[in-house]
C-alpha cells in the first residue's frame, strides 16, 4: 500500500509538469484532432503509422539496451562452455564459470616473441575485437596468409589447463577461411606442444552434412594423438592437402578419403570431410598457419623448453 501511494504521488506531479508543458500541450491538441477525424482520412492513417512506428522503434531500442548484459553474459559463458568442451572438462549439468575459474588459466601471448605478456588482463582481452583495431593488428602478407584472414591481432589468448602446478592441455585459439565462412574454433595440445588432444569449431557457418561436419563429435574424435610437426622431414603424403612439411615445420593435414594408420606419416593425417573438399583444406590451412612462425610456434617452442627444465 505504501508504495502504491508513493507512486500515484509521483504520477499525479508527472502530469501536472506536464500540463505546464507547452509542447506537451501542442500535442495534445493535435492528437485530439487526429483522433477526432474519420476513420478514413489520410491524415489519421499516416500519423497513427508514424505514432506506432515510432513506439515500436522505442521498444526495440529499450529491448537492445536491456538485453545487452544478458548477451554479453551468454556469449561469455558460451565461450568458457567451448573451452572447458576442447579440454575434456566439460561436465552435463556442472556450474560452468565455476569449472571455468578453477580448472581454466587465462594468458596474453605476443605472437611475435612467445612471451607472455602480463601488462594486459586476459580477462577483459578480446582477440576477436583487437584484430580489427589498426593499433593492435597487424596485416599478414599474401605469401604467408594461407589461412586467408589477412590481419591477426598481436597478442593471441591461450587457456592453460593445470594440475599441482604443472600444465596439463595447452588450447590455442585458431582461425581460418573455410569455404563459405571464417571458422573459429580452439586446438587443444598435450604439454609437449606437439600431440593433438581435441579441436573444436564454436562458430562456423560451413554447408550442413557437408564442411558443417567440423562440429561433428565423431569426426573431433579423430583428432586426439595427432602430431603436428614433422618429426623427419616429410615428402608430400599420399592424399593429403599440403605440400611437403621440413622437420619441425606443421605437417597435420587432412586427406582425401579416410587415413590409413598402418602408413607411415599416418601420424600427421586426418580423415578429410566427405564432400567437402575446400572447407577441408581451409582447416588444412588454418591449422599449418596457426602453428606456424607466424603463429603459436614461438609460443610452443618455450613453453616445451620450459617444461623440459632447459633455460
Amino acid at each position: 500500500m505504501p508504495n502504491e501511494k508513493k507512486q500515484c504521488e509521483h504520477y499525479a506531479k508527472l502530469c501536472a509538469v506536464l500540463e505546464k508543458n507547452e509542447n506537451y500541450q501542442k500535442f495534445k491538441a493535435y492528437a485530439d484532432r487526429i483522433l477526432a477525424l474519420g476513420n478514413d482520412s489520410l491524415e489519421k492513417t499516416i500519423a497513427i503509422a508514424v505514432a506506432l512506428c515510432l513506439v515500436c522503434a522505442v521498444l526495440v531500442s529499450f529491448a537492445a539496451v536491456a538485453l545487452k548484459p544478458l548477451q554479453i553474459n551468454n556469449k561469455e559463458l558460451d565461450m568458457k562452455q567451448n573451452i572447458l568442451d576442447v579440454a575434456g572438462l566439460l561436465e552435463p549439468g556442472s556450474d560452468i564459470d565455476a569449472a571455468f575459474a578453477e580448472k581454466i588459466e587465462a594468458k596474453i601471448v605476443d605472437l611475435e616473441t612467445g612471451d607472455y605478456v602480463e601488462s594486459i588482463n586476459a580477462g577483459d582481452y578480446d582477440q576477436r575485437k583487437a584484430a580489427k583495431d589498426p593499433a593492435q593488428s597487424i596485416a599478414i602478407p599474401k605469401d604467408k596468409d594461407i589461412a586467408h584472414i589477412r590481419i591477426k591481432a598481436k597478442y593471441a589468448k591461450v587457456f592453460l589447463v593445470k594440475e599441482a602446478g604443472a600444465i596439463k592441455s595447452i588450447i590455442l585459439p585458431v582461425n581460418g577461411y573455410g569455404l563459405w565462412s571464417t571458422l573459429y574454433g580452439f586446438l587443444s595440445l598435450d604439454p609437449d606442444g606437439q600431440t593433438v588432444q581435441s579441436i573444436n569449431f564454436y562458430d562456423q557457418a560451413e554447408t550442413p552434412g557437408l564442411g558443417g561436419e567440423v562440429v561433428n563429435p565423431n569426426w573431433r574424435a579423430l583428432w586426439k594423438g595427432k602430431k603436428v610437426y614433422a618429426e623427419t622431414d616429410q615428402p608430400s603424403m599420399d592424399k593429403g592437402l599440403i605440400a611437403e612439411a621440413d622437420m619441425g615445420e606443421p605437417a597435420l593435414s587432412l586427406i582425401k578419403g579416410v587415413v590409413d594408420n598402418s602408413k607411415p606419416g599416418s601420424q600427421y593425417q586426418v580423415d578429410g570431410l566427405a564432400g567437402a573438399t575446400l572447407t577441408s583444406t581451409g582447416v588444412t590451412n588454418l591449422i599449418r598457419y596457426w602453428t606456424s612462425k607466424e603463429g603459436f610456434a614461438p609460443y610452443l617452442s618455450k613453453v616445451r623448453t620450459v617444461k623440459r627444465g632447459v633455460s
